[in-house]
């Protein structure tokens, strides 16, 4: 399958400042730009932005940024399922995953990480995926925003849907140890139904075995 990546960006206006809001990023580009100290949910900041330039160089990987000047504030990441990971085991070639989403706490609560997928889904190319994403409130930044699980649930659900993701249950059981995580999904205008069957499997491995 070819990899097409369009770049797109928009600027949103923040009562902390104008962000812009562009992708994919190059692998080239992403390096030479700063990427800020508050960018800590998943790794130290020097190890996610060298994650993300790493990703940014991958075939079918996508990084769509938020950024202040020449400094990231944000970003969203999109490539192949971890081969860990149930919805690797069907190899398909047209399904991606909307890897992490982050943005500063400076810049919470006014619409960047929206922003960030609603550029995403601007290339036309999206439409030839399943990009799937999976939310563990175990990730979530509870501390920090001073909400409760199902409030933040709440933000993710409004977020994700945004960028035209959809609920659909699974048996994943890491997804299902808690009821707050979900599964989300959206499905490209021209995937295939043999595709869309192929993920249905993905999504219930566990259907048969009582």
């Amino acid at each position: 399958m070819e990899h097409i990546k369009t770049y797109n960006a928009m600027e949103v206006k923040h009562k902390n400042g104008n962000l812009l809001i562009e992708g994919p990023i190059s692998p080239e580009e992403l390096a030479s730009l700063d990427f800020h100290e508050d960018l800590v949910a998943f790794r130290p900041p020097a190890q996610q932005h060298k994650a993300i330039v790493e990703i940014a160089g991958l075939p079918e990987g996508r990084i769509i940024i938020a950024r202040e000047g020449n400094q990231i504030v944000g970003y969203v990441t999109y490539l192949y399922p971890d081969p860990l990971e149930r919805w690797s085991q069907g190899n398909m070639e047209n399904l991606i995953e909307l890897g992490a989403i982050e943005v500063i706490p400076k810049y919470r609560s006014g619409g960047i990480g929206k922003a960030m997928l609603q550029v995403s889904m601007m290339d036309d190319a999206m439409e030839d995926y399943i990009i799937l994403t999976t939310e563990y409130y175990w990730h979530w930044d509870l501390k920090g925003t001073k909400l409760n699980v199902w409030e933040y649930r709440k933000v993710m659900e409004k977020m994700m849907k945004a960028g035209g993701m959809e609920y659909y249950a699974t048996d994943d059981p890491e997804i299902s140890s808690h009821p707050a995580n979900c599964l989300m999904a959206r499905m490209g205008k021209r995937v295939d139904q043999e595709s869309i069957q192929q993920f249905d499997s993905l999504r219930f491995i566990n259907r048969f075995m009582y």
